[in-house]
């Protein structure tokens, strides 16, 4: 696809060059590339102190998260029957004690495994 004509208004005939190391290169390209704008036309709204809009498309596994929010459900009902127990003077125990400690190793997984599938969102894993 041939390229639009620029008025010569408009035309940018003025170089400037700068030194950049590999990593800043790589930076560069990326938020270039994330902002879906040339490495020119980003540096050139950088330096016009314009606001660069990036449009992220997110795509969520819906069966994931359901069981997701119902393992949280679970944990919080737990939690919530742990808390009452506590505030009409219940008794410690050794039960109560352990319940407690499985909840908060339960919700130390969850937060995991949430994480994780955060990576995978941004690309991490």
């Amino acid at each position: 696809m041939p390229r639009k004509k620029k008025s010569e208004k408009n035309r940018c005939k003025n170089i400037v060059c700068i030194k950049v190391t590999d990593i800043e290169l790589e930076i560069l390209n990326q938020h270039a590339s994330t902002a879906g704008l040339s490495r020119s036309e980003y540096l050139r709204k950088l330096f016009l102190e314009e606001e660069i809009h990036v449009h992220y498309e997110v795509v969520a596994d819906m069966k994931i998260l359901r069981e997701l929010l119902g393992e949280y459900g679970k944990i919080g009902s737990n939690l919530n029957q742990i808390a009452r127990y506590f505030n009409t003077r219940g008794e410690r125990s050794l039960a109560m004690e352990e319940e407690i400690r499985h909840c908060i190793t339960e919700l130390f997984e969850l937060r995991k495994e949430v994480l994780k599938l955060a990576g995978e969102v941004d690309g991490d894993s």
